[in-house]
């Protein structure tokens, strides 16, 4: 065990099936005697811990596999039905062997643990638990989607799974129904985010065919994904079906940026896992003295530098981990961000731009400024006393929006998660539809009436089962110990919390209501702003009425009459517009008749209507036909980045010249990377690439000349 990463280990135990007549063995079960903590390089990098343990693992379904004598556990009697119900919603046939045996096992596999995720309350969503939901989702829903199957399915599969799993779950069959609903929505949002992302995709496909490049640039490959929600495994394989790849290194890089960025970051994520931590965590934890202080003298007991634990550390500009024996700085928990702050000493300046709990650790994350550190130092642990003043302001707005709710909604209105960071919150709670603008006028003066009341905020810790008679609140997907923190507000409100608070609600000063919106199925979001941000939210709505009524030369209080009459003045002038459109086409239709190719007695009228209205090109047609009897019309528009089409074929040609309307342009649409249809003498199709109009206008006059035997 003296090779791999830092960390605890042990020797161990593997135990492996061969099925008969396979060259390819099982892996049921494993056993890890742990026993070392490993840290560094060998040799003598094993120290052994202070208590051992084993740690076992067995794959149930795996074992399943064994004593029915199938090769997989996808072959087993609860999943393959799933795999073969998978394939008959699809249209392709489940083999395990086939190409696409791997695609329908990820579809049944998905659709399962997100059947059941959402029968224990976990919908999808763009956080934590939530986000992995929707992630598995849409990989099942793209994994349909690469096999051809464009529409909403993944719901169809719920009753095989319920029916699969109903003796072991039967209370699983009681849901099917609302798993369903929360699954066709999600998967009808992912499928309109691949309906807008291909249209991008095959820019970036012209783009780089342009270039002469087979790869499509990472970056743009991100932006995609980040902008869209495209998931960057479609990507992958639309571009592989377009002969070219991905830049994965690049997208990977620009994703780890991003998440640096925007979040705790990639390097606190490989913090927070690493073996380094363990070692840590067997000495002790950190005393958190943050509910009273924001200074305090601390000890420095580990350092975290490049994925391993470190005695001292003096690279200015890296980052870097520091683990304090006692800390005033809040680790990221139940929804609050962690603090931010210094730790200061001689000639020491340490920036903590995040602090992270890991059980008993409060883990330091920033930049070494000045001096250096090492294991013993003594520092002064220093809070950014304004942000959190400003964290303190969301927070207890939080628990006090969530009492409004529950008072306005129901007792159903119950938290899904929180976001609070300085002078801003945002709060998911269980509601099966939006807000009307009294309700949030309702929260909104609750809230504030709460704050002008000046309420005492208290804290007591007691048993949770003392914590539950009293009615306190638990945050939903948070565990919590025996002994829990209860925070009470006046006579209104008591949680469960380990956040830090302020003393009474007068404190928070002001909030106001920014949004409310959906988040996943049954799930609200409302966003709210506290204290300085409230405020200067206020001033820049003052500010933008201010402005709106300089425009529109009009007092703020008359704006919305004058808003309405602008409105009937730009419905009139469409009436005109209208009635000089209709005597524009019948010019443009007498010029494309005068000017048309005639082929064996009939015209062939194929045209960029670059400047019609889209509303307007079936008149067009109209008036083409009334001065060409005999005619095939193709017309192409470009509307918003995408491309229109119709074809009009006289009923006389589509008879003797076989010639049809929706073959024609479907013929054009394809250039363009779309399709459609419709009745043989009349049908429209679209198309994702501007660029290629003119291409396409061409291919379906071909095709159409062929048919009329130029």
């Amino acid at each position: 065990p003296s090779q791999g990463p830092d960390g605890v280990c042990g020797p161990c135990s593997e135990i492996y099936y061969l099925p008969p007549g396979s060259t390819k063995t099982v892996e049921i079960w494993n056993l890890v005697f742990t026993q070392f903590n490993r840290v560094g390089s060998p040799p003598n990098n094993l120290q052994p811990l202070p208590k051992k343990n084993i740690d076992t693992g067995m794959g149930l379904e795996r074992c399943a596999s064994t004593l029915q004598g199938v090769l997989s556990n996808f072959e087993i009697d609860i999943l393959k039905p799933i795999c073969q119900a998978a394939g008959d919603i699809v249209g392709v046939k489940y083999e395990y062997g086939a190409p696409e045996g791997r695609a329908l096992r990820r579809i049944a596999d998905h659709v399962r643990a997100c059947s059941f995720a959402l029968h224990e309350g976990c919908g999808p969503g763009p956080e934590k638990e939530n986000y992995i939901v929707r992630l598995l989702l849409r990989r099942a829903s793209m994994e349909g989607f690469l096999l051809g199957k464009h529409e909403p399915f993944l719901s169809q599969l719920v009753p095989v799974v319920a029916d699969m799993m109903k003796h072991p779950y039967p209370e699983f069959g009681q849901t099917v129904e609302s798993v369903q609903n929360a699954i066709r929505e999600e998967e009808k949002q992912f499928l309109r985010v691949v309906e807008t992302g291909i249209g991008r995709f095959q820019k970036l496909v012209h783009h780089a065919k342009k270039e002469g490049s087979l790869v499509i640039s990472g970056d743009a490959a991100f932006d995609l994904h980040q902008t869209e929600g495209f998931l960057i495994e479609l990507t992958e394989s639309l571009a592989a079906n377009e002969g070219l790849s991905v830049d994965m290194t690049r997208f990977l890089e620009c994703k780890g940026q991003h998440k640096q960025a925007s979040g705790r970051g990639a390097f606190a994520n490989s913090v927070m896992s690493a073996g380094p931590l363990d070692a840590l965590r067997q000495a002790g934890g950190t005393k958190f003295l943050g509910y009273e202080n924001t200074q305090a003298e601390a000890e420095v007991v580990g350092i975290i530098a490049n994925g391993q634990l470190a005695s001292t550390f003096d690279q200015h500009g890296t980052q870097v981990a520091v683990v304090l024996n006692q800390s005033p700085f809040y680790g990221e928990a139940g929804g609050q961000v962690g603090d931010l702050g210094a730790l200061i000493g001689h000639g020491i300046h340490f920036e903590v731009q995040d602090t992270q709990r890991d059980g008993e650790l409060l883990v330091h994350i920033g930049l070494l400024k000045s001096g250096s550190l090492a294991v013993g130092t003594k520092v002064s642990a220093e809070v950014d006393v304004l942000r959190r003043a400003g964290v303190h302001r969301a927070h207890s707005a939080t628990h006090i929006l969530h009492h409004a709710l529950r008072k306005y909604l129901g007792e159903n209105a119950t938290q899904r998660g929180s976001k609070v960071q300085q002078d801003e919150l945002r709060f998911d709670f269980a509601h099966p539809k939006g807000l009307t603008q009294d309700e949030l006028i309702r929260i909104e003066d609750e809230i504030n009436s709460r704050i002008a009341e000046g309420a005492a905020v208290s804290t007591r810790l007691m048993p949770i089962a003392e914590a539950r008679t009293l009615g306190a609140m638990a945050l939903f997907g948070e565990k919590y110990p025996d002994n829990v923190r209860v925070v009470s507000m006046g006579e209104f409100s008591r949680e469960l919390c380990g956040g830090t608070h302020l003393k009474n609600t007068g404190q928070v000063g002001l909030c106001r209501v920014i949004r409310d919106e959906l988040v996943a199925a049954g799930v609200r979001r409302i966003t709210c702003f506290t204290g300085p941000k409230a405020l200067a939210r206020i001033r820049a709505t003052e500010e933008l009425v201010k402005e709106a009524s300089s425009l529109l030369k009009a007092p703020p209080d008359e704006l919305s009459k004058k808003i309405e009459s602008l409105q009937a003045e730009l419905r009139e002038a469409r009436k005109e517009l209208a009635k000089h459109t209709v005597a524009s086409l019948a010019d443009t239709a007498l010029h494309l008749v005068a000017g048309a190719e005639t082929i064996n007695g009939v015209k062939l009228i194929v045209h960029d209507a670059a400047g019609c209205p889209r509303e307007s090109l079936k008149d067009l047609i109209d008036r083409i036909r009334e001065k060409a009897p005999s005619v095939v019309i193709l017309l192409g528009l470009v509307v918003e980045d995408k491309v229109a089409f119709i074809s009009c074929v006289s009923k006389d040609v589509l008879v003797s010249k076989g010639l049809n309307a929706s073959d024609c342009v479907k013929t054009a649409a394809k250039v363009c990377g779309g399709g459609g249809g419709g009745r043989p003498e009349m049908a429209e199709a679209g198309g994702k690439d501007p660029a290629k109009i003119a291409e396409a206008l061409l291919a379906g006059a071909a095709y159409c000349r062929g048919k009329l035997g130029a």
